[in-house]
């Protein structure tokens, strides 16, 4: 049993369908790219790629007819959402606000581990209360013993992950269903609460 007022050392957010919603602007940036190259890219490929590397989305985009080397089908992927998002403020999806500010306030380190884009994950992360989050990296780059970790995540693939490095992990409702087995808690995003992430020390 972990000491209660010591858990967690850290908290580790998944960044899409975490802490914000881009999920939708992603899915617009490759339909459009797909486009441009002549190709279609449909919603089962947004949902069959949620979760997945990068390179499992740059590698169908090319199977969609975007004929380029990887670095360069990013490059473009990345400055259609970063011009979409330009426009738009930074909105935490319900709840998320209030738990990070407890976090912060907690003197919690927390961190967002994510696959997606380190520029479009700053933008979330300065949009924060000040101060949240100390580095955009993993646990060991927080000084902090896996174990004594709390993860947020919407996926199979990174509760999967969170679950291998040995931390506690929370599940929040995403796009893909997770499995009943994998995880620590369920949790919908407006029951977050630093008591609740604390409860699962015991």
């Amino acid at each position: 049993m972990t000491n209660n007022a010591s858990f967690p050392a850290a908290i580790l957010f998944d960044h899409d369908g975490t802490l914000v919603d881009t999920e939708p602007v992603w899915a617009a940036a490759k339909v459009a790219l797909a486009a441009e190259f002549g190709g279609t890219w449909t919603e089962q490929d947004t949902l069959d790629c949620l979760g997945l590397s990068m390179k499992f989305t740059l590698d169908r985009l090319r199977e969609r007819g975007v004929d380029l080397p990887d670095e360069q089908i990013n490059e473009r992927l990345v400055a259609k959402v970063r011009e979409a998002l330009a426009h738009q403020q930074v909105e935490f999806l319900p709840g998320i606000e209030r738990f990070l500010t407890q976090v912060r306030d907690a003197q919690i380190p927390a961190a967002i581990v994510t696959n997606a884009t380190t520029s479009i994950a700053q933008r979330t992360a300065d949009a924060a209360p000040e101060g949240t989050f100390s580095v955009l990296l993993a646990a060991q780059r927080l000084g902090v013993e896996p174990g004594r970790c709390v993860a947020l995540e919407d996926s199979p693939s990174g509760v999967r992950s969170a679950t291998a490095a040995g931390m506690k992990v929370i599940v929040v409702p995403g796009e893909l269903e997770v499995p009943a087995e994998l995880g620590h808690a369920r949790m919908l995003h407006t029951e977050l609460t630093l008591d609740a992430v604390r409860a699962l020390s015991e």
